[in-house]
């Protein structure tokens, strides 16, 4: 393998990791990772190619060691993190209307009872049936 063939599988293997991608290696950030996915040897990383070493660890530094899909993950389970709250919230909305509801047509059940005994108590006295319309 040439300087020239090593530093392509030295760029693409760098690109692989950052995606987040690796074919042949754990996809860790590292320079052991870096070599395994290129198929070189960690020394010939270290002590030849320096340069691409170093952009490495720049880029690497860059992002916080964290690989694309996974900055990617994480901006996805934002999102579903406030999508799950809305939805929380309106939940906790729905039950305290519901309990309203609830509250309120108890007290008409009662009322309604009430006024039921009153008529009872009445016994048709005071009262007049409507004619059918």
């Amino acid at each position: 393998m040439t300087d020239e063939d090593d530093r392509r599988a030295i760029t693409a293997a760098m690109q692989r990791l950052f995606a987040g991608t690796p074919l042949r290696s754990s996809g860790k950030l590292d320079i052991v990772s870096l070599a395994q996915e290129a198929g070189i040897k960690r020394n010939k990383l270290t002590h030849k190619h320096t340069d691409l070493k170093d952009l490495f660890y720049a880029q690497r530094e860059n992002r916080d060691g964290i690989p694309d899909n996974e900055v990617k993950l994480r901006e996805q389970i934002a999102t579903l993190d406030k999508s799950n709250q809305t939805l929380r919230d309106e939940r906790d909305r729905y039950r305290l209307t519901s309990e309203t509801f609830a509250r309120a047509l108890h007290v008409l059940t009662l009322e309604n009872d009430s006024l039921r005994q009153e008529l009872a108590k009445l016994d048709g006295r005071g009262v007049k049936m409507l004619p059918p319309t």
